[in-house]
């Protein structure tokens, strides 16, 4: 092997797959969502307004409509509370870890171990 300008040679290895470097996809399973998507908020549901149909033509229930995206916000909001009761239960058991594992260390350097 040709070695270039005083760089020590390195011994061959195999070749392993490189990670993509925006891996972030990979990372979240489910459907395919572009960056631009944005999900829903409840108050956005709340206030969407369906046009009316012309004159002589069906249309659609303003009552009914309207129900419905009741019920879609409420489901929307239920789901959002879940998530961020979620979020608050995995920082708090993060910030118990941590605590444990720095409890843990000053045991270990105090009995003598890291000496």
């Amino acid at each position: 092997m040709l070695r270039l300008l005083g760089r020590p040679e390195r011994p061959h290895h195999p070749r392993r797959p490189r990670r993509p470097r925006h891996s972030r996809h990979l990372r979240r399973p489910g459907c395919y969502r572009s960056a631009a998507y944005r999900p829903l908020h409840p108050w956005q549901v709340r206030e969407r307004q369906f046009g009316w149909t012309g004159f002589g033509r069906r249309g659609l229930d303003p009552a009914e409509v309207q129900e419905f995206l009741d019920r879609v916000a409420a489901d929307l909001a239920a789901a959002y509370q879940a998530l961020g009761d979620s979020r608050q239960e995995a920082a708090r058991i993060r910030d118990a870890l941590r605590r444990w594992q720095s409890e843990q260390a000053r045991r270990r350097v105090n009995a003598g171990w890291y000496r």
